[in-house]
């Protein structure tokens, strides 16, 4: 069979019976052959579930809706999870992703030579259902929706066709909670977020390939990125995999996106949702779209240092949805069905803050400077350092950086950043539960750093002040002590922030 399917290129196999599905929808169960694994002439098989409205066909066709899963996970089957997507006019395609749920293969973490090259497969099959509108020949009227791994996909497969074919045939997406740049998330400073490394690995390091595999435990083992050919095979393999690489080849997306982004993510943080928002986009399309920051997405609770955030999501509520997939819901009827929906501040910021409320930006440019004098703060092992930056009240948006001259007497040296709220120094909390690190691979001696802070939202009321933490350790970057304690030293500082008016 598989001889068979590598012959006839992209085919539907082991396609089940048509499946009724309650009164509003039929469900088809199949696969597709897709790009062999490296070495092999054997096609991967990457398996669907496609839901078809019942006022759907030929003569009443449908924009339709793709859908995948998170890392470690598998597609929906089930027609009641696509209820509300159905009802609104759409048809949904919720697949597995290369060697997850029932399909095979190795994975490559959104590289677009397999994972990107796996959606276009499944475009091609919907570009072949009659049901399906359609705005030329073989090319379907489609949006996709997913968070985390589901939203690298989206990307994955929006960027591939835009790189072999010069166009893509995706009209719209809804990604949440995914990245910018992999490696980026995952060790920024090549300091390792080992405590989601560890569940990541948990939940899914299996399904890597082998000596990606081996060096994933080398990370999550020593908190660092590996030397030699282990730290070469993790560069490679994270080198294409994501919106960052295919910006710097010089392709934009021009279609318009619904971004949802965890504010208290301390994973794929804010910053990697604001640099896809300001980065990934055409500005045409970004004039189109929609960044809604929420409390959410992947939460661990900072205890060392302390943190805080409330969850919630107040900006889908104040844009007119209960949820952000019932705000997905409107962005695709207005942008695929071309409904009017009420939807309204395109290219703007809708950001949760720290307290709950909705804060709404049109630009997020720091528009204040702070001086700060020198401080000194240990490393590998003692107490946080914070220092007051200003009074409440006022409130602090965007991506906070801080510039310095940067002194180490011990090699390998790291310490966190983050900013952080409280009536004083000893009660000071960090803003929504995120650090950033600043890692010296070697002796530091005045070498002028910028270090980008964690992107945040949040009101400092009267009668509390912010502060800049620096700690010598972070429970999310577990395991990344130098060789001894050591102290790091910054000198002609300037913080700067954006202030929202």
């Amino acid at each position: 069979m598989r001889r068979v399917l590598a012959l006839l290129g992209v085919v539907a196999l082991l396609v089940s019976p048509v499946v009724p599905a309650a009164a509003s929808s039929t469900v088809t169960n199949g696969c597709v052959a897709s790009v062999p694994e490296p070495g092999t002439t054997t096609p991967v098989r990457i398996c669907y579930s496609l839901f078809k409205p019942a006022t759907a066909s030929a003569q009443h066709t449908v924009p339709l809706i793709f859908h995948s899963h998170g890392w470690g996970g598998s597609r929906t089957t089930d027609p009641a999870a696509f209820k509300a997507w159905l009802d609104a006019g759409f048809g949904v395609l919720s697949f597995d992703q290369r060697s997850f749920g029932q399909s095979t293969g190795v994975a490559h973490v959104m590289n677009p030579d397999y994972e990107g090259r796996d959606v276009v497969k499944l475009v091609d099959l919907v570009a072949g259902l009659d049901w399906v509108t359609k705005q030329r020949p073989g090319d379907p009227l489609i949006g996709a929706i997913g968070g985390s791994y589901g939203g690298g996909y989206q990307f994955a497969g929006a960027f591939t066709e835009l790189r072999d074919r010069g166009r893509t045939r995706f009209d719209a997406l809804a990604p949440e909670i995914t990245w910018w740049d992999l490696k980026q998330s995952l060790a920024p400073q090549e300091a390792a977020r080992t405590m989601w490394l560890s569940i990541l690995f948990a939940g899914g390091g299996t399904h890597l390939p082998p000596a990606v595999s081996a060096a994933f435990v080398a990370l999550i083992a020593t908190g660092t990125w590996p030397v030699g050919k282990a730290g070469r095979d993790l560069d490679a393999f994270f080198a294409h995999n994501g919106p960052a690489w295919h910006v710097q080849q010089g392709r934009k997306l021009d279609l318009p996106v619904l971004f949802g982004q965890g504010i208290s993510d301390n994973l794929f943080n804010l910053n990697q949702g604001f640099t896809n928002f300001d980065r990934a986009l055409t500005a045409r399309a970004r004039a189109k779209s929609i960044f809604v920051g929420y409390n959410g997405g992947h939460t661990l609770p900072s205890v060392v240092p302390p943190g805080y955030a409330t969850a919630g999501d107040p900006c889908s509520i104040a844009l007119g949805s209960p949820n952000f997939s019932s705000l997905s819901i409107r962005f695709m009827q207005l942008q695929l069905l071309h409904k009017s929906t009420g939807l309204t501040d395109f290219g703007t910021y809708h950001l949760s803050t720290a307290d709950g409320r909705c804060l709404t930006q049109r630009n997020l440019t720091p528009n204040k400077r702070y001086p700060l004098g020198k401080i000194v703060a240990p490393t590998g092992v003692g107490l946080p350092v914070n220092l007051p930056i200003a009074k409440g009240p006022i409130t602090i948006a965007g991506t906070p950086t801080l510039t310095a001259d940067v002194y180490t007497v011990i090699p390998r040296s790291a310490a966190y950043f983050a900013l952080s709220v409280g009536k004083n120094p000893l009660t000071a909390k960090v803003v929504q539960n995120n650090t950033m690190p600043l890692r010296e691979k070697y002796t530091a001696r005045g070498v002028r750093r910028t270090i980008e802070l964690p992107a945040i939202a949040v009101d400092v009321p009267a009668g509390q002040n912010l502060y800049l933490t620096v700690a010598p350790i972070a429970d999310m970057y577990a395991g990344q002590r130098g060789p001894l304690p050591g102290v790091m030293m910054l000198k002609n500082g300037t913080l700067s922030v954006h202030l929202a008016r």
